[in-house]
């Protein structure tokens, strides 16, 4: 099985172990009620092998799963081989990178902090470029190249015939750090301008002016599926990426995020911000 399919796959795999754990339902119970053994239903959690889809859709019957759970389960049980357009970048894409496209690919919504960086679904060309030539690890300039060209690719979703829902809350040092130079920035703080505009997304800056917050987890994205159940939480650290999807880390992270929103400016002002730092430069 290719890394492409793994990473697809071992995002069912979860979802199906957090399902039957809500239930309360060991594997021998789990298999039994559907006709198949225990090591099936192991095999299914863990990543082991193949998946057929209509085991899958039995499973989630009996786990008493949603409607719309089940048919996301389902579709990626259905899709558990399909390669996403990322897999053409396999050789630079590591295998965080990989899961975070996957589960991007599936989302419906996402909700991000950002204490550093602007999000990477909001970032100009020039700005993703200066952040790549930033890197610690020296890259060469194809490679960067392609990085970029990854990210830029990303940003698709925001323009999709169903539109990913963007809510973005940055700290008030994103918009004033400048990456790159000053035309870089003023360019970046356009395009921050601009998507304020779009109706599927949200954007407030979080002003130095509130003191200490709720932030103190640092920045992190909950990707939100079609269902709250199916929601993960992603926090991207300098020596690695963690992906979170127990309810208790959810909430944690959902009700920081709810706290950052009421501290942050609303969108007219944060606009308004954001337009007096472009001003100064």
């Amino acid at each position: 099985m290719s890394e492409r399919t793994t990473t697809r796959r071992r995002q069912l795999g979860a979802m199906m172990r957090k399902l039957r754990a809500r239930k309360g339902m060991t594997l021998e119970e789990a298999g039994r009620l559907v006709g198949v053994s225990k090591a099936t239903v192991s095999r299914y959690e863990t990543q082991a092998g193949p998946v057929k889809w209509i085991v899958v859709d039995a499973l989630c019957r009996e786990y008493g799963a949603t409607e719309a759970e089940r048919e996301a389960v389902v579709r990626l049980a259905k899709d558990a081989k399909r390669q996403g357009w990322w897999s053409s970048f396999a050789d630079r894409i590591p295998e965080s990178m990989n899961l975070l496209l996957t589960l991007e690919d599936e989302a419906v919504r996402e909700s991000h902090f950002s204490c550093v960086y602007v999000p990477g679904l909001l970032q100009t060309r020039a700005y993703s470029t200066a952040l790549q030539k930033a890197n610690e690890v020296p890259l060469s300039p194809a490679e960067i190249e392609q990085l970029v060209d990854i990210r830029m690719k990303r940003q698709e979703i925001l323009t999709r015939s169903k539109p990913l829902r963007l809510w973005a809350i940055l700290d008030e040092s994103v918009i004033r750090r400048v990456v790159g130079s000053p035309q870089t920035m003023g360019e970046q703080l356009d395009r921050l301008l601009e998507a304020n505009e779009s109706p599927h997304i949200t954007l407030q800056v979080l002003p130095f002016s509130k003191g200490a917050h709720a932030a103190a987890l640092g920045s992190f994205v909950i990707i939100g599926g079609t269902e709250p159940t199916l929601d993960v939480v992603y926090v991207d650290f300098h020596t690695g990426s963690l992906f979170l999807e127990k309810d208790e880390e959810l909430e944690r992270y959902r009700l920081a995020f709810e706290y950052l929103r009421a501290q942050a400016l609303d969108m007219e002002a944060s606009s308004a911000m954001i337009h007096r730092v472009r001003k100064e430069l």
